[in-house]
């Protein structure tokens, strides 16, 4: 409308001269002379007047009537009054607050136009007028008194309201907090979203949470603080922040229900990362400083957004020791939620999750000190169902090739022994790890069963590792040997129950000498085939004049088959006219020393038992 006024002079010779006479007449009153502007300018735009002054706001350009402006804006007539050009034809206002929409509004309503103040136009109009000097004291019923009146009667009177005018100033910063709209915003905001948590007045309940997701973070983070100083609870203030952060964080927090780790694909944009790491930043500065007020898993969800986004390490520091605090509450879906990557397909670095589990193991440890127990004797029952959640996420994150023996090794470690009732599903998890991971050798293999305690092992399970040829021998060994103890000490169990650590270490032992009689044995059978490959290449004649060891000891072993006696085969006789010299005796292959106590039955004591045959 105003726009489209043709570009001419105006009609008035000077408009310096109708400036003071309208501002200096003492002969009639200021009322008077805004009825008497208002009517010009009607007749201004009735009559299609061409314009005398163009007005530049960023990139638009606004044809306009100089006295319309005077009369209405102090500042304008300050520009007129005080520039050097005989006739200003164009005037600079670029740096209005609200922009050139905003101006727009106020040209119109110096020309009298019918326009509409609402909520989200209140708060720029009225840093217009304040920049324009459109008060009440040059002009009566100027815009400045207009916009405060509608910001009290009605911007300011509702929940709504007061956070869509709050919304708008954000655009108009700093001069809305100069103005103190501002703090009437939150001061009225954050009383009624208190009555809200308190007393809602409609359904849902948590409307007044959709609301303040609509806010800028400043924004919302001082109306949370403005909630806490007039005694909110802690409850209503994390529903609020989780409302707003699954708003503003689509993208890194779309399900925090642990049901799954696939999300969708994260931004990768670094300036929008970089606004969201800020984002993130800030609203882990809100929480409230109760422990309990939120669930595990938004916590978790946030850490995995601090990782991604490549938080401040006070960041993650804080949302580490929040998790501490709930850990005993931590399901498996919450530790792969924390593990892995946005597409589900790569671990994170698990530096956080050995942070955590330490940190529990810390505290743990900290209140058997307390209570004046052991740890390693005794541990809690949250600390068995840690344990038991560690031994089923190890069993889940054991399937990926880059996962290294070192952190699957340090996670298992963390836990104490003695949380371990029973270490089925830390078996369940050693032989998942050795599945994917099949190129490993021996050794690297006996560092993954490191972690597990064959005597911790339930009958299915040993029966399992018994047969399991992934794992190494000594693993087998160890199931073995006990299944065969248990057979034995069965009828005698209820009679004499023996300490746990007497039983582990005879085991140990044990297991040592069925290792060394295996070693013998395999040495046995290589000299075995040296001397067959003898006997080929030097014939059998030299062998039978030159009697080596091995003839010698079959021959020895021939006297003591207990049946010669009645065997009528004397084939193997051997001439007594003929010197043998007679090996030592050595003890059976087949045979294991039995440790005895040192002591029962003197230094030279030295009884055998049978021994129990290998697999």
């Amino acid at each position: 409308m105003l726009s489209q006024a043709k570009r001419c002079p105006l009609p008035f010779s000077s408009c310096k001269v109708e400036a003071d006479r309208a501002m200096t007449s003492s002969q009639v009153t200021s009322s008077t002379i805004s009825l008497e502007m208002e009517r010009t300018a009607e007749w201004i735009l009735s009559q299609g007047i061409p314009s005398d002054v163009v007005v530049q706001v960023g990139e638009a350009s606004f044809p306009l009537h100089k006295f319309v402006l005077v009369a209405k804006s102090n500042y304008i007539r300050k520009l007129v009054m005080e520039s050097r050009e005989k006739d200003l034809t164009r005037i600079d206002l670029s740096n209005i607050p609200g922009g050139a929409a905003t101006f727009k509004k106020a040209i119109e309503f110096c020309y009298g136009v019918n326009f509409e103040i609402t909520v989200q136009n209140a708060a720029p109009l009225r840093c217009a007028a304040e920049y324009l000097q459109m008060t009440d004291h040059y002009c009566e019923d100027n815009l400045v008194g207009r916009t405060d009146d509608f910001l009290s009667q009605v911007g300011l009177s509702s929940l709504s309201s007061s956070l869509k005018v709050l919304k708008s100033c954000e655009d108009v910063l700093p001069l809305a907090e100069e103005l103190k709209i501002v703090d009437r915003c939150i001061d009225a905001a954050s009383l009624k979203a208190c009555r809200e948590a308190e007393f809602p007045s409609r359904r849902p309940t948590s409307w007044w949470m959709e609301e303040l997701t609509l806010l800028g973070v400043a924004s919302f983070g001082r109306i949370v603080r403005a909630m806490r100083a007039r005694g909110a609870k802690a409850a209503a203030l994390a529903g609020a922040i989780m409302k707003y952060t699954e708003r503003n964080l689509r993208d890194l927090v779309r399900d925090h229900s642990g049901n799954g780790t696939r999300s969708s694909s994260p931004p990768t944009d670094p300036n929008l990362i970089s606004r969201q790491c800020e984002l993130l930043q800030s609203i882990v500065a809100l929480l409230p400083s109760e422990k309990a007020a939120f669930p595990i898993n938004f916590l978790c969800c946030l850490l995995r957004c601090a990782i991604y986004l490549k938080s401040s390490i006070g960041c993650k520091k804080e949302l580490e020791k929040r998790i501490i605090a709930l850990l005993e509450h931590m399901t498996v879906d919450d530790l792969l939620v924390l593990s892995f990557t946005y597409d589900g397909e790569k671990l994170f670095d698990l530096e956080s999750v050995r942070r955590i589990l330490s940190g529990f193991v810390e505290k743990e440890k900290s209140l058997a000190v307390f209570n004046a127990s052991d740890l390693t004797e005794v541990c809690s029952s949250t600390m068995q169902r840690v344990a038991k959640v560690v031994d089923v996420y190890l069993g889940e994150i054991a399937i990926y090739v880059d996962l290294s023996i070192s952190k699957f090794n340090g996670i298992a470690n963390i836990v104490p022994k003695g949380a371990r009732k029973m270490d089925d599903d830390l078996y369940r998890a050693v032989d998942i790890y050795l599945k994917a991971h099949p190129n490993l050798d021996e050794l690297e293999r006996e560092k993954v069963c490191s972690v597990l305690d064959p005597l911790k092992l339930s009958s299915e399970a040993r029966l399992h590792a018994s047969q399991n040829k992934r794992l190494p021998v000594q693993i087998v060994l160890h199931a073995l040997y006990y299944d065969q103890l248990k057979l034995r000490s069965a009828p005698s169990e209820s009679h004499n129950k023996q300490d746990s650590a007497t039983t582990r270490s005879q085991v140990l032992a044990d297991v040592s000498l069925i290792r060394e009689n295996e070693e013998l044995r395999s040495e046995l059978n290589m000299m075995k085939m040296y001397v067959s490959d003898l006997q080929k290449s030097q014939g059998a004649k030299s062998l039978q004049r030159r009697p080596t060891f091995f003839s010698s000891m079959s021959k020895t072993l021939g006297k003591l088959n207990p049946f010669r006696q009645g065997s009528k085969d004397t084939s193997n006789i051997v001439d007594d006219s003929e010197e043998v010299k007679k090996p030592r005796r050595r003890r059976p292959l087949t045979l294991v020393k039995k440790p005895t106590k040192p002591g029962r039955y003197g230094k030279k004591d030295r009884r055998f038992s049978p021994a129990l045959l290998l697999p």
